[in-house]
């Protein structure tokens, strides 16, 4: 473990002064804030406090329920993973679906879910206690994560390296703790590559998005960063050849909606 990389951070309720508010994150246009890093940071991890309540309602509804299906898929291949994994990371966890999707395919592994959002991880442990699962729960940083080196056996990653200050230096990280071999599984958001099934894409997320966040926050901002960050982010090909460049070779990938959803499968390279 990285000597000072980790801390374990007290949690922000809801209007706590540590959270800034919805109108707070709506004053700066989206553009800017993720063009610079920190200020990128600044404004992701806020959001998802503020959304953790509501986050797994408004995924279900926001994709029309294809979430559940996506992450079924993921669930597929990581229940095909040999030998059994004896240790799992699920990064940017949110509430946890994947961090108890690896418990039920793997009952002896350890399982941990890692988030920078501490009402994520409050919200997962309470998902995590009605159901008595054994998944552990953490709040972290993709980019220093508090495992040593060679260390995890497979790695979950659903919806977030898109929301990282830096792709690399999340990737860099994830290929340090992961052991050769090893297996990472991500499902994402990503820009597609064909000009008008982007544009007609991302209008949608953006027009949905900013209903969703009007009704439920009164801040169309805070589901518009779906759009925006996409725009912003990689094709999933862009993607494929960030993980050649760090360490890992790509195993398969899965296309949904014309490439703005994708999954992959890639293992550390020996």
């Amino acid at each position: 473990m990285r000597p000072d990389a980790y801390e374990i951070h007290p949690m922000a309720p809801s209007g706590s002064p540590d959270v800034p508010s919805p109108a707070e994150l709506s004053r700066e246009p989206l553009r800017d804030v993720l063009g610079d890093p920190g200020r990128k940071q600044a404004f992701v991890t806020p959001m998802f406090q503020h959304i953790a309540p509501r986050y797994d309602q408004f995924t279900r509804t926001f994709s029309f329920g294809m979430d559940r299906r996506w992450k079924a898929v993921l669930e597929t291949w990581l229940c095909e993973h040999t030998p059994p994994p004896r240790t799992i990371v699920d990064l940017a966890c949110g509430t946890g679906d994947l961090s108890f999707a690896a418990c039920r395919a793997f009952r002896d592994a350890s399982v941990t879910g890692v988030d920078a959002a501490s009402r994520m991880i409050e919200t997962g442990r309470a998902r995590g206690t009605a159901i008595n699962s054994s998944a552990d729960f953490l709040v972290g940083d993709l980019a220093a994560l508090p495992m040593d080196d060679d260390s995890v056996d497979v790695l979950l990653a659903g919806y977030g390296y898109r929301n990282v200050p830096s792709l690399h230096a999340a990737l860099v990280e994830s290929a340090r703790v992961l052991r050769p071999g090893g297996a990472l599984y991500v499902l994402d958001f990503y820009r597609p590559a064909n000009t008008l099934w982007r544009e007609l894409f991302l209008g949608y997320l953006h027009a949905a998005g900013a209903l969703y966040g009007w009704l439920w926050h009164r801040a169309p901002v805070i589901y518009t960063y779906i759009a925006a960050s996409i725009r912003a982010y990689v094709t999933a090909a862009e993607f494929s050849s960030e993980l050649d460049r760090v360490g890992f070779v790509v195993i398969r990938t899965q296309r949904h909606l014309g490439g703005g959803i994708v999954m992959h499968e890639a293992r550390r390279k020996q």
